[in-house]
């Protein structure tokens, strides 16, 4: 049995596309798994505080699938927890990345009204991962994220296992393409020690 745990970007939620996407190859094409996708917070140290807690709970091999600002929040929690994680066009800097955007925002989702504040801003900033270990990653890119630059993201993570998809975009319409290597990575993390 293999657990994966999907944590989502930014004013998103479980019924992302590609959440979905992956709950349902998974569902079909590796039936012994089980897949977890939380409502993530908001408010970035809430959504952190959240999913530790639920990787407490979890298999030490449970493999961590980020989209986003989820693949920021994947990466700090693989790297601290020693889990291996799937990041999907990740937020490099998102405190820097937020901060352009107004205060007020409304999640399409789920339509909770919220305000991002210096709160949110500093918890980003205090879980920045310096140092990627190359062995623990797996990165996917969009080489025409409309989000994102891709390119910071490929330099962040040098030396880390990394798919670039030539033209797509930050929703990344191929993600399904990586779905089948995905039992193959989560294996992986249980012969690591």
């Amino acid at each position: 049995m293999t657990d994966y745990l999907y944590l989502h970007g930014f004013n998103s939620s479980p019924q992302s596309l590609k959440a979905r996407e992956t709950a349902d190859w998974l569902g079909k094409h590796a039936p012994d798994s089980r897949f977890h996708c939380p409502a993530l917070s908001v408010h970035p140290g809430e959504a952190i505080a959240q999913s530790q807690a639920l990787i407490a709970a979890l298999p030490q091999d449970t493999l961590l699938i980020g989209s986003s600002l989820g693949g920021f929040y994947a990466a700090w929690l693989a790297q601290t927890l020693d889990r291996r994680a799937v990041l999907i066009n990740p937020a490099i800097e998102p405190h820097l990345d937020l901060a352009r955007l107004p205060a007020e925002q409304t999640n399409p989702y789920t339509g909770e009204h919220y305000r991002l504040d210096e709160a949110d801003m500093a918890a980003l900033m205090a879980h920045r991962l310096p140092q990627p270990d190359q062995d623990r990653f797996w990165l996917v890119l969009g080489s025409a994220d409309e989000v994102l630059d891709w390119r910071r993201a490929a330099r962040h993570f040098h030396g880390c296992r990394q798919t670039v998809f030539n033209g797509d975009d930050h929703r990344l319409q191929r993600w399904p393409e990586c779905l089948p290597a995905l039992p193959a990575f989560a294996a992986t993390s249980r012969s690591t020690p």
